[in-house]
């Protein structure tokens, strides 16, 4: 049985503990609300360019002659980029990614599939290196607060990767950021442009694509196939940079959740032990009266 002194630096451990956590808890809330406005300004943006991008491949007639935007007869490697944290203590912010990949991995090998992994995030580069999966690329360091450059720069790499045949569609695994208290793993394809979910997307509730005089609005000049060979790589990059701000937001919610639980926890924790302590000293309380009653028969 643990002694009244152990008891007492139990309780001043987890004090602390409980400082580190709300102060944690504090920090991605404050966090939070600087990635939630970099979400709502570019929320639009993106949604446009997707709109464009999708409406200029349904007027092009023919697909541009482009190494990234030709669509491969057979899909023999996929490269799956995984979206993660640099940091953890953020419940199952990181470990959902990785499992939602590794289910990802386990529906392509029936095809004959292979996977070319890419990660952004410490916590996904060093996940994947651990179960000594094939790493194609990874890029780190910019988690809590990412630019524009970053997500260039992924966009390159898996460019890249797909025009010089080193993976024949590229899928992107992220945390949609929904609330502080809700995020949801998403999946979408980025390459080829055939197959991305982008051409699935109807963000235009108010216009019919099927309404013949709905397309008669749209004007191209140049012609589609030239507006869409530009619009292609804008649309990788800007659906990365997309992703790479909802993961960042979906992180410091993740984190603030858990730190509060945390520190809930630590205060639950501090009340059974002060309980506990209490019983211990009363004991020994009751144990000193016992021994002094008993000394005091003794004398008589």
């Amino acid at each position: 049985m643990a002694s009244l002194k152990d008891i007492r630096g139990r309780i001043a451990s987890v004090k602390n503990i409980r400082k580190i956590t709300r102060a944690m808890e504090m920090i991605s809330a404050a966090r939070l609300r600087r990635a939630e406005q970099r979400i709502e300004h570019l929320r639009p943006y993106a949604d446009a360019l997707r709109r464009m991008t999708s409406r200029a491949a349904q007027a092009a007639e023919n697909i541009p002659n482009l190494p990234i935007l030709q669509e491969r007869e057979q899909v023999s490697t996929v490269g799956i980029l995984l979206v993660t944290g640099d940091r953890g203590l953020a419940g199952p912010f990181n470990s959902q990614i990785i499992r939602a990949g590794n289910r990802r991995a386990t529906e392509l090998r029936p095809d004959g599939a292979e996977v070319l992994w890419y990660a952004s995030g410490r916590r996904g580069i060093s996940s994947l290196q651990f179960r000594q999966l094939e790493l194609g690329d990874s890029w780190a360091g910019f988690t809590d607060r990412p630019s524009f450059a970053d997500a260039r720069a992924i966009a390159d790499g898996l460019t890249s990767a797909y025009v010089d045949g080193k993976v024949d569609r590229v899928e992107i695994f992220y945390n949609g950021y929904i609330s502080a208290v809700n995020q949801e793993v998403r999946h979408e394809t980025l390459l080829p442009l055939q197959q991305a979910d982008v051409l699935g997307d109807d963000d235009d509730g108010d216009e019919d694509e099927d309404d013949p005089h709905s397309r008669a609005l749209w004007i191209y000049e140049p012609d589609p196939e030239e507006i869409l060979a530009r619009l292609v790589p804008d649309y990788v990059e800007i659906s990365i940079y997309r992703a790479l701000l909802e993961s960042t937001a979906s992180e410091h919610g993740a984190r603030m959740s858990a730190m509060r639980s945390a520190s809930d926890n630590a205060g639950d924790m501090i009340d059974d032990l002060t309980l506990e302590a209490n019983r211990q000293r009363q004991a020994e309380i009751t144990q000193e009266i016992m021994e002094v009653v008993a000394g005091a028969e003794g004398l008589r």
